[in-house]
């Protein structure tokens, strides 16, 4: 077993990507193209528009923010919500 600290104090700010006042904890990969990672956002915090390197699943916590994928247009999620965007895919959070 291992123990895992993804707590706020333990991310690093996220400035790829024209990003504000985004940080993340890199948790783990797994064999291929498993990643896992934790980010945390502040109040108005932005991961700025790119392409998607792998398929990447988004999960919302807790609070509220947006999405957007190929489409540019902002989709609002909540806690318990997610979104999933295929490798190759524009999408900004």
């Amino acid at each position: 077993m291992k123990v895992i600290e993804f707590s706020h104090e333990h991310a690093q700010p996220i400035t790829l990507f024209e990003s504000v006042s985004a940080s993340s904890v890199h948790i783990g990969d797994g064999v291929g193209e498993a990643h896992v990672y934790c980010i945390y956002f502040e109040p108005n915090s932005v991961i700025g528009r790119h392409q998607a390197g792998y398929g990447q699943l988004f999960l919302v916590m807790s609070g509220e923010g947006w999405v957007s994928g190929e489409d540019d247009c902002r989709v609002k999620l909540t806690a318990g919500q997610g979104a999933y965007f295929e490798r190759g895919e524009f999408h900004s959070s």
